[in-house]
């Protein structure tokens, strides 16, 4: 596990807020292996969330940069940036923000539509890829016709059909109840097993972020392994 699929260099992010320039992030260095699961932890308003819009090209840096499979950024147009995200990335959110007029497998099926794979291929692929998360005989359902534990398995389905280098989530089980949460939990570990996918998980979930191999906290604009207890 000795190659890096995502990386950030000395990254700082600052906002105008009226006369004052208020700093975010501030010289944020990470790399993230192949096959590496990472839970990024800290409090409300620590930057958590500002990290992972980075990583994942959907916010610039006002310093430093962000490569993904040794293609930095800022050296891409904004067209090939959002090629890079369809390929290569995949995101999770706490809320599952999936599409309610359209089914688990076409839901699934959104990057590969996107990307222009064939209509029939692309939802066998989903197919395939919710059989994985156990959802086999829920193919045909809508998100109301989901429960919530199954819904977020829908958007971890999506994020990793297209079978990117790395799966960005941002707190995957912050919505859920604690036993469904743990089932998720589970989930993502055996996928991480299976698939060799990389996982960077922003959490306030400590089961969670003790199940990942890494954990790293953010204080005050400022990532850092945390102490052992």
């Amino acid at each position: 596990m000795s190659e890096i699929v995502l990386e950030c260099r000395h990254v700082r992010k600052q906002y105008q807020q009226g006369s004052e320039l208020l700093t975010v992030l501030d010289d944020v260095s990470l790399q993230i292996r192949r096959g590496e699961s990472v839970a990024i932890t800290g409090t409300s308003g620590a930057g958590k969330s500002t990290l992972l819009n980075l990583l994942g090209g959907l916010d610039s840096c006002s310093a430093g940069y962000v490569a993904l499979n040794g293609r930095r950024y800022d050296s891409l147009s904004e067209r090939a940036m959002a090629d890079l995200r369809n390929r290569e990335l995949g995101f999770v959110y706490q809320f599952h923000h999936l599409l309610g007029e359209f089914s688990a497998r076409e839901n699934t099926a959104m990057p590969l539509l996107i990307r222009g794979l064939d209509r029939r291929r692309a939802l066998q692929q989903a197919a395939d890829m919710l059989a994985r998360v156990g959802l086999q005989s829920r193919l045909a359902h809508r998100p109301a016709e989901l429960s919530g534990g199954e819904r977020q398995r829908v958007a971890i389905a999506r994020a990793l059909v297209a079978g990117p280098s790395c799966v960005l989530m941002d707190e995957p089980t912050g919505n859920l109840d604690e036993a469904t949460a743990d089932t998720v939990q589970q989930l993502l570990v055996a996928l991480n097993n299976e698939l060799g996918t990389s996982f960077v998980i922003v959490t306030h979930d400590r089961k969670m972020a003790a199940g990942q191999q890494r954990v790293l906290a953010l204080h005050d604009g400022v990532l850092q392994e945390p102490s052992p207890a």
